[in-house]
């Protein structure tokens, strides 16, 4: 049982330079420790939460030392609990996280617990913003426009998280049309430091999408969590964590002239890819810190999930208070942050020598040695200097398919395809720009490129130059307060002559929310097989995640968006070629358009003022008219509606009982799927468009859902039906079974019919038997789509053997009850030389007592192969939660004990 905190006597009192105090605090000084000053930063957050939250229950005086020897302690894989300040969600994984707090009331009154115990323990902050579909584009209106298209569509969802935040206490709910989670999250919703009842300690958060590290530019610990691990955060459950290794990158010089914080952002991605940085925090120091605004330190922490950090952490320092001044912060609210976190050896002051920080390796990046550059066309850490990407484009097409490749033959290289644009002739080639988007959190975040963006569109208007009518534009701010600056610039209407009007608030393009594209463009792409190409300002590029028919995706700088937008097409050398013709015939080259960084800077700081961010989210919580008007039932257990295709009661809590029903092993399971690497979330849970041949099209055509409303996959995710029908339903998905056909389908093993993957899973289901998936490397890497394990379990399957894993996605698996299973080091299916058509048997002891975290595990095939993989359980108590039956199983057995 819980008992007093041992670390009472260090609680100090906060004084305030005039008199009084702040509240008080858990002093880490007061511990006299010398090894503290040797601690990351990042560090230092987890010990005093440990120091803070130490009951000798949860969490014990043990793991206080863990973390305080953490020079000793981190290179063996130790294991901690953390308990989180708040928690984040955004609607696509909010919705299901609502649908389970709700099961979970239902499971608890069954069982005959008191279904208030549900109930979020430390503060959850809901941002609706990932329904926003680019259906109107190039249109002043079409923020209206397409705001009516998704309440008409998202209707029910929305009144359901409305009723979500008036059933369950500690929930904000921020409503549609205010702007991107993260960047809410930057420019309101983060405290930096908290005061609770007169006790202050660091704000830190886990968030159900994985760019929840944007927050660690702004010194908050944060990261992205599986859906179902932040439920379990929410009812005051700590995370179980393995103390992380810490990469110190230390920056120094400065950027020359013309360069963005997206090119460092993708320099930095491909160095850490490069060094190894998965389940590590990686620390951002050095004297170039100085020259880094708090918008650029966010990009960079935003694609944390990219470089494969848990963390890119930033302490706060001098430019995080500049920051919080200019978002509107109160000054007292600053004086308090600066005074805790000084008191606490938290923050870092450059006037002062630079500590003696350890650090488990070093990485340094002279900030001059960076140049413009994309990434693509299928991965974000597949880096190409802006002068080699012509070159790199005809090696793509040259090459074998994969992940640099499509395989185009010589002859069709070169190939220009007519088709009729209203009314017009027109051509397309491969590698032709059909969508340019300026979108996403990574970027939408930064004046500098945002207004970087628009001084672009600004040049080339004046010389004359247009983008093609075809290519589907749009402009998605991650917030109100860009618009506003946009427009106190002048800029905003170059970038509408460009068709880059303002299509909405919220997560578009890179999400998947790109709308259709033009159906004559879409048929010339189709009918004559061309590597259409999209390029955005995003963070994710995977292949079938933008948009079905761009099969080259670049992620690029608003301002190259822009560019790539005017030249239309990928293949071009910037340095030697013209972007366009002006309106005088002559020529018009990429350094005719380009920016200095002084006219950047010196448009954001006549146009960026505290006042804007203020006016912005004063009116946050009001909502909108369309939101305040949605009606909702008052109740605090949900009335499910059987008909609904949105909200749909799933069936994890079904026949559920007190008794835990302990570990299970595998028997003579089939192999549902053979994949290779790098096979994402987005393959096993798509968030995009639902097909229309896809067994989820067919489930909402069924019950009377015409085509045009079927909406997303991503949208869907409150109802388990959709979702399990969605599971591996990704158009790109390669499958071994398929031999090199490319598509959902896999093929049932027994009879050798080809199905869908999900009529296939059904089939086994119906017959009793058990499946796992084989895979190789980065399984489940990108996105922290809770259904990337959901969906597996619904279908029946009870493990997945492979290479490696993403840290989220694994998390997921053993939060729903699945295996996760490694092959040792050197093997993978092919070296042992598995087709996948075997029967696989995994024997596991039937009490869990008996099961250590990584222990070594036989599997059997029915051909004779054996083959030893290790136990990805990575702590004693994700052995507990595979014991319950997965996560929130055992939750409410706790709950209900309590």
């Amino acid at each position: 049982m819980a008992s007093e905190n041992p670390f009472r006597s260090i609680l100090k009192a906060l004084e305030k330079p005039d008199g009084g105090d702040f509240g008080n605090y858990y002093s880490l000084p007061a511990l006299n420790d010398p090894r503290i000053d040797k601690l990351p930063y990042s560090i230092r957050i987890l010990l005093e939460s440990a120091i803070r939250n130490c009951d000798e229950f949860q969490v014990k005086s043990k793991d206080v030392e863990k973390i305080l020897d953490w020079e000793n302690t981190s290179p063996k894989q130790v294991e901690i609990p953390f308990k989180p300040a708040r928690v984040l969600l955004q609607d696509f994984t909010g919705v299901p996280a609502v649908v389970d707090l709700a099961c979970m009331r239902d499971a608890m009154n069954n069982l005959g617990g008191d279904s208030n115990k549900i109930n979020p323990l430390v503060p959850v902050d809901l941002v609706i913003d990932h329904s926003v579909q680019v259906d109107v584009a190039r249109s002043e209106n079409a923020v209206q426009a397409n705001m009516e298209l998704e309440f008409q569509r998202n209707k029910e969802r929305f009144a359901f998280l409305k009723w979500g935040s008036n059933a369950f206490h500690n929930m904000l709910v921020v409503p549609p049309g205010s702007g991107i989670v993260h960047q809410v999250n930057l420019e309101y919703l983060a405290r930096v430091v908290f005061n609770t009842n007169g006790l202050l300690y660091p704000d830190s958060v886990v968030g159900t999408d994985s760019h929840t590290t944007m927050i660690d530019g702004l010194g908050v610990a944060g990261w992205g969590v599986g859906g179902i691990e932040a439920e379990a955060t929410m009812l005051g459950q700590p995370m179980s964590m393995v103390l992380p290794g810490v990469v110190g990158f230390k920056l120094t010089g400065k950027l020359r002239d013309g360069m963005t914080a997206t090119d460092l952002v993708l320099t930095v991605t491909q160095m850490l890819r490069k060094h190894g940085v998965v389940g590590k925090f990686v620390e951002f120091h050095g004297e170039g810190m100085r020259e880094l605004s708090l918008a650029d330190r966010a990009t960079i922490a935003n694609m944390s999930p990219e470089y494969g950090a848990t963390m890119g952490f930033f302490p706060v320092d001098h430019v995080t208070l500049q920051y919080l001044r200019l978002t509107g912060r109160s000054d007292d609210t600053i004086s308090m942050i600066e005074a805790y976190l000084r008191a606490n050896k938290m923050f870092v002051d450059y006037s002062e020598p630079e500590s003696k920080t350890v650090y488990s390796s070093c990485l340094e990046l002279n900030l001059e040695d960076v140049e413009p550059c994309v990434s693509g066309p299928k991965r974000p850490h597949d880096r190409v200097p802006l002068k080699e990407m012509k070159a790199d484009w005809h090696s793509c097409l040259d090459n074998r398919v994969g992940f640099k490749g499509f395989a185009v033959p010589k002859e069709a290289q070169s190939k220009a395809v007519e088709f009729n644009f209203n009314g017009t002739t027109a051509q397309l080639r491969h590698g032709d720009v059909v969508i340019a988007a300026i979108t996403s959190c990574t970027n939408t975040s930064n004046p500098s490129v945002m207004l970087g963006a628009a001084l672009v569109a600004k040049k080339a208007c004046e010389l004359g130059l247009e983008v093609k009518p075809w290519i589907k534009t749009s402009l998605a701010p991650g917030s109100g307060v860009v618009t506003k600056y946009l427009a106190k610039s002048g800029l905003q209407k170059y970038l509408n002559q460009l068709g880059f009007s303002i299509v909405g608030y919220g997560c578009t393009t890179c999400i998947g929310n790109s709308g259709d594209i033009h159906e004559a463009v879409a048929s010339a792409i189709v009918d004559n097989d061309l590597v259409a190409s999209a390029v955005l300002s995003g963070n994710r590029n995977f292949e079938g995640r933008v948009h079905p028919l761009t099969r080259a995706n670049y992620l690029a700088s608003p301002p190259l968006v822009v560019a790539y937008a005017l030249a239309g097409t990928v293949d071009i050398d910037f340095e030697t070629q013209p972007i366009g013709t002006g309106k005088d015939g002559k020529q018009i080259f990429f350094r005719d358009i380009w920016p200095s960084n002084k006219e950047v800077a010196e448009v954001v700081q006549s146009s960026v003022l505290p006042d804007m961010f203020k006016a912005t989210y004063e009116a946050i919580t009001k909502g909108n008219s369309m939101w305040n008007q949605l009606s909702v039932a008052s109740g605090t257990l949900y009335e499910w509606d059987p008909k609904s295709t949105y909200i749909h009661e799933p069936p994890y809590f079904k026949g559920m009982t007190m008794s835990p029903p302990g570990p299970h092993g595998v028997k003579d399971a089939y192999c549902l799927l053979n994949f290779g690497d790098s096979i994402t979330t987005d393959h096993i849970s798509p968030a995009g468009s639902i097909h229309k041949d896809s067994p989820a099209a067919k489930y909402l055509m069924e019950r009377g859902v015409d085509r045009r409303d079927f909406n997303s996959y991503g949208s869907r995710r409150g109802n388990d039906e959709i979702m399990a029908r969605g599971t591996f339903a990704n158009i790109r998905i390669v499958n071994k079974h398929l031999k090199g056909e490319v598509g959902p389908k896999t093929v049932h093993i027994p009879t050798g019919e080809k199905l869908s993957v999900f009529d296939a899973a059904m089939k086994y289901r119906n017959e009793g038997r058990d499946t796992i998936i084989l895979a190789g490397a980065e399984y489940g890497s990108g996105s922290s789509r809770d259904w990337a394990a959901k969906g597996p379990m619904l279908l029946g399957v009870k493990a997945v053997i492979s290479k490696s894993f993403e840290r989220i996605h694994r998390s997921n698996l053993v939060g729903m009850g699945i295996i996760p299973l490694c092959f040792k080091t050197g093997e993978d299916a092919e070296t042992l030389g598995l087709t996948g058509q075997e029967l696989y048997t995994i024997d596991l002891p039937n009490s869990v007592s008996e099961i250590k975290p990584g222990q070594d595990v036989t599997v059997i095939t029915n051909n004779g192969k054996s083959f030893t993989c290790t136990l990805r359980f990575d702590t004693e108590v994700e052995l507990a939660y595979f014991d319950h039956g997965g996560i929130l199983q055992y939750v409410i057995r706790n709950l209900i004990k309590q």
